[in-house]
């Protein structure tokens, strides 16, 4: 616990020897905290553009994006059971499911335009609210780590991403299906609420999204000292059962399924010990200097 509150320590004290672009002094906490609120409101306004722009087209969003992994003739069910043909194994090709989603509640498709709209806002603001969160952070790292700073906000957009991709093709589907054909008897139909179904299609895609961040996060908490490569190694076998277990509730019952899902999520988790494995932090000489003058 001592090295990580040290490392932390380490950080706050790099990040108060910034200088103020106006005076040149370094800046007090209250110039940290009003730099933040800078930062923090380019980003509010940032979600709220794309907030709108999300509500002006929210038909399509609706109708092309989110209820699309609905219908059987989704894009996704189309490749499974091709990829099933060739390499004979029927249990890709998902069996046809027939959702009735209904609204409840007088304002239940309002709000749910408007929750829905705030979603798609965010993401599309992300690679924005990322880049603020570097320029705010920025100015603590070493000379050598700021040149990375624009390959960072690239890498975690992209990531991000690849992320929401991944899950609304493949993680969204098998869900759907698993979820919407199971049943605990023939006697019970299955009538969707909007909310439950919109809630569960955009907690999947969010969740996924920030999954796929997981080499960036290990990045910054092995570089503050929090995490290291032999924790990651030590707990390797306890994520590997996590994940298969996440594959085998959302992916049909065949082993080729789970695989699918499982290689790319497992895949991050290696990505992040060989992330970890080159982030050593280094000691800061003018640090030391203060703390062997304190003492």
């Amino acid at each position: 616990m001592q090295p990580i509150l040290s490392q932390l320590a380490n950080f706050l004290k790099k990040l108060g020897r910034n200088k103020n672009k106006d005076t040149g002094k370094e800046m007090t906490f209250w110039d940290h905290l009003t730099e933040l609120r800078k930062r923090l409101i380019r980003m509010v306004l940032a979600w709220l553009a794309m907030t709108v722009v999300a509500f002006v087209n929210s038909r399509f969003i609706f109708d092309k994006i989110l209820l699309a992994p609905k219908d059987t003739n989704f894009v996704t069910y189309k490749w499974l059971c091709k990829l099933g043909e060739i390499l004979h194994v029927d249990s890709l090709c998902l069996p046809p499911m027939s959702l009735t989603i209904i609204n409840l509640n007088l304002s239940g498709q309002f709000m749910t335009d408007m929750t829905v709209s705030m979603f798609a806002g965010l993401i599309l603001a992300f690679p924005i609210i990322i880049f603020q969160l570097w320029q705010f952070i920025m100015p603590a790292l070493y000379a050598t780590e700021r040149r990375y700073a624009r390959q960072a906000v690239f890498i975690m957009s992209f990531l991000f991403m690849v992320g929401v991709l991944f899950s609304y093709y493949l993680m969204v589907p098998w869900t759907l299906n698993f979820l919407g054909t199971y049943q605990v008897s023939s006697l019970v139909a299955n009538q969707i609420s909007l909310t439950s179904y919109i809630s569960t299609v955009t907690s999947t895609i969010l969740s996924v999204g920030i999954v796929f961040e997981m080499p960036v996060v290990v990045y910054v908490l092995a570089k503050i000292g929090i995490i290291t490569p032999n924790f990651l190694k030590k707990n390797r076998k306890y994520a590997f059962v996590i994940i298969l277990i996440l594959a085998a509730i959302i992916t049909p019952p065949d082993v080729f399924s789970q695989i699918i899902v499982t290689i790319p999520l497992y895949s991050l988790y290696e990505i992040s010990i060989l992330v970890s494995k080159r982030v050593s932090p280094a000691p800061d000489p003018d640090l030391e200097d203060d703390d062997e003058t304190e003492n």
